[in-house]
């Protein structure tokens, strides 16, 4: 079958228009979650998303490589934050890890190796003395990244940590949270993540409407 210059034209236009439909299909109860109520924000006009994760989730690492590429795009209103999820007891010292290594000033430099550790290394981070004696072959003090993650201060973060994870209504990680509201689903990573720019958009318009500051 034969098609003519304008056919085509035709044509191309057609599949234009279908991938824009698509790609701006509306979101559907397949694609979030909402929570309810919903959790307050950071001050500020800034829509919030927060990534909760578990370095020990596999899930959570393989999402890491497509969720640094989509950070280098993060639009100018948007802040991102983690939160290291707590479900039972073993899950604590990961959280006192991203804690302590965040207090330490390590966070970024580190972030990526514990999960490699964990994942490919096959390491045991049971305990923040294991976790601590690993620190110590990274270039890390051991003995501080150990007092640290007893802190005072990294404590109360781990506490409110536990706290989030309950008043959130985590059902899993890794979990992408849109201004308290929104749980992001999705088949694939980048659908998840589709759905999460969608839900930045609504997040957006709700705070315009709302005239939030």
């Amino acid at each position: 079958m034969k098609f003519g210059f304008k056919a085509l034209a035709a044509l191309a236009v057609a599949g234009f228009m279908s991938i824009g439909t698509a790609t701006a299909a509306p979101l559907t109860d397949k694609d979030y979650r909402e929570i309810k109520p919903a959790q307050s924000t950071e001050p500020g006009n800034k829509v919030e998303v927060i990534e909760f994760f578990w370095y020990g989730c596999p899930h959570c690492f393989d999402l890491e490589p497509t969720l640094k590429k989509w950070l280098t795009k993060l639009p100018a209103d948007v802040t991102f934050k983690r939160v290291p999820a707590i479900f039972r007891q073993s899950w604590v010292a990961g959280a006192q890890t991203y804690y302590t290594l965040e207090t330490m000033g390590e966070l970024d430099r580190m972030h990526g190796k514990v999960f490699d550790a964990i994942h490919v290394e096959r390491q045991a981070f049971n305990d923040i003395g294991t976790i601590a004696t690993w620190m110590g072959k990274n270039g890390i003090d051991g003995k501080k990244f150990e007092d640290t993650a007893k802190s005072f201060a990294v404590s109360g973060k781990v506490q409110r940590a536990q706290q989030m994870s309950a008043a959130y209504q985590l059902t899993g990680v890794p979990a992408l949270v849109v201004d308290g509201k929104y749980i992001a689903l999705g088949n694939t990573f980048d659908g998840m993540l589709a759905n999460l720019d969608a839900l930045i958009e609504r997040a957006r318009a709700e705070r315009a409407a709302a005239g939030k500051k």
